[in-house]
């Protein structure tokens, strides 16, 4: 058995471990990308039971599937384009995301690769820069936001002001995370995650119970049909609103990088595939649908959807919101500061685990305070664009590389060119293309619908089929890995 050493560079926060030989010919690489295979070959066959285990990772992973935004864009869809509509997207969404997952997952748990050491690759160091700083800000985003319904609960059971309630909730927010992903996301996910699916299912039994003349009426909301001119049919615009939540996968990349490579076909599957989604967005989907159309006069927001849980449970639903809010938090202010930390070393800027962490709460809680949801929102729209280029890029790689020349996250940054050319004209094509759709509706809101619609369907389109012309047309740039790498 080979000796182990501890892996310089760790942007996951957890202690990664790495066969001694691999260490050298990792730091130490010289002659073709020949030697480059041989590394991968041994870093793969290396010994990686200081992983997480399959069920450690899938109760870690499973805190995002509490989202309350899931519940709520349920509903959205629902009443937008119709429950019928609105499911076929979501059963349509539940397909897609598993499959594209299981591709990312199984890359990812055979070469410990995150957003960032992927990027590398297919952008880069420079790119791998901008993709990881994305990662970063829309994983706080969405910490402000759940956060802040987590706030408004709170204010909206016990009064007070929201200050008080953000700080609070950042407070005990941040402790979380410290120390390691391993060491508390599975144990508090695991621990919480009964509450949270069994709150939901009471919520919807209570409300059947206290409005039972509206418990039968969730399944038959319809609207008329949405040509396709205005971006119908409707359970196509269900599919594409779907696609703005295409972080996802960048989380699943994050995530399985920490996994066991013996427990691969559990994560394709179970922890990031088919089976998280439907919990995740199928079961969130129904509750929010049924909650909607039952309670009376409930606002259709993520803010209403708790609120209304929270005036009709009370206690039991402020408890309900809770633990689904903090579930889904603890991977956000993980992700956000593990991809802080990842950014501020790309520029040289070395600190403590400990630092990072600190400084992307303190952003929260600044974000949290501010009145600027609005522009929060639009950043997500404009950044949702980038990330949804990234993904297109990143599964038609893997794709087109048919398993072979994959790239070990042992291989240390300074083997790789600042630019891949072909990976950054695919991105910026299919990000322009995204966001001339994104100003439709201010040129006529008339045209918004299409632009909601096949923006994102385009902008995948369009950076897939660029990447795979330019694999065949440009061979020499399929990787941004030096190709003779040396001293």
């Amino acid at each position: 058995m080979p000796t182990k050493a501890k892996r310089a560079r760790d942007t996951n926060f957890s202690q990664l471990w790495i066969p001694m030989e691999v260490r050298k010919l990792s730091f130490n690489l010289t002659g073709s990308n020949d030697d480059v295979e041989a590394t991968d070959a041994l870093a793969r066959e290396g010994n990686d039971e200081d992983q997480m285990s399959r069920g450690s990772l899938a109760m870690a992973f499973y805190g995002v599937a509490s989202a309350m935004f899931f519940v709520y864009i349920g509903a959205a869809m629902a009443m937008a384009y119709g429950t019928v509509n609105a499911i076929i997207g979501i059963v349509l969404t539940i397909i897609a995301y598993g499959l594209i997952n299981a591709v990312l997952s199984k890359y990812a748990i055979n070469n410990r690769t995150t957003v960032a050491q992927f990027s590398r690759t297919i952008l880069g160091t420079a790119g791998s820069t901008i993709a990881t700083i994305i990662f970063a800000l829309v994983a706080i985003y969405y910490a402000v936001f759940e956060g802040s319904i987590i706030a408004y609960a709170f204010q909206t059971a016990f009064g007070g002001e929201m200050w008080l309630w953000s700080l609070i909730v950042v407070i005990y927010s941040t402790p979380l995370i410290i120390g390691g992903v391993r060491r508390f996301l599975d144990k508090i996910n695991g621990w919480l995650m009964p509450i949270y699916f069994f709150g939901l299912i009471a919520a919807v039994i209570w409300a059947s119970v206290l409005y039972p003349e509206n418990a039968g009426t969730w399944m038959d909301h319809a609207v008329d049909a949405v040509p396709f001119a205005s971006g119908g049919p409707g359970w196509l615009a269900t599919f594409a609103g779907y696609m703005g939540v295409w972080i996802m996968m960048m989380f699943t990349m994050d995530y399985a990088a920490l996994g066991k490579r013996k427990d691969m076909k559990f994560h394709q599957h179970v922890t990031f595939g088919w089976v998280f989604y439907v919990l995740a967005y199928g079961f969130a989907a129904f509750v929010g649908i049924f909650l909607t159309f039952t309670i009376p006069g409930m606002d259709v927001s993520e803010t209403g959807v708790a609120g209304g849980i929270v005036n009709m449970m009370g206690i039991l639903g402020l408890i309900v919101v809770f633990v689904s809010q903090t579930r889904i938090n603890t991977a956000n202010y993980y992700l956000g500061a593990a991809n802080l930390r990842a950014f501020g070393e790309r520029l040289r800027i070395n600190l403590p685990n400990i630092v990072w962490v600190l400084i992307s709460s303190l952003i929260i809680y600044l974000l949290m305070l501010l009145p600027i949801v609005q522009y929060i929102l639009l950043a997500l729209a404009w950044q949702g664009v980038l990330v949804t280029a990234w993904v297109a890029i990143a599964l038609t790689h893997i794709l087109m590389s048919r398993g072979q020349n994959q790239e070990h996250a042992a291989i240390d940054d300074k083997h790789y060119r600042p630019f891949n050319s072909n990976g950054l004209i695919a991105w910026i094509v299919g990000t322009v293309i995204g966001l001339v759709f994104l100003q439709f509706g201010n040129i006529s809101p008339d045209l918004a619908g299409i632009g909601a619609t096949w923006g994102p369907i385009l902008t995948v389109v369009a950076a897939a089929v660029v990447y795979a012309i330019l694999w065949k047309a440009n061979p020499t740039s399929r990787t941004g890995l030096i190709k003779v790498v040396g001293e």
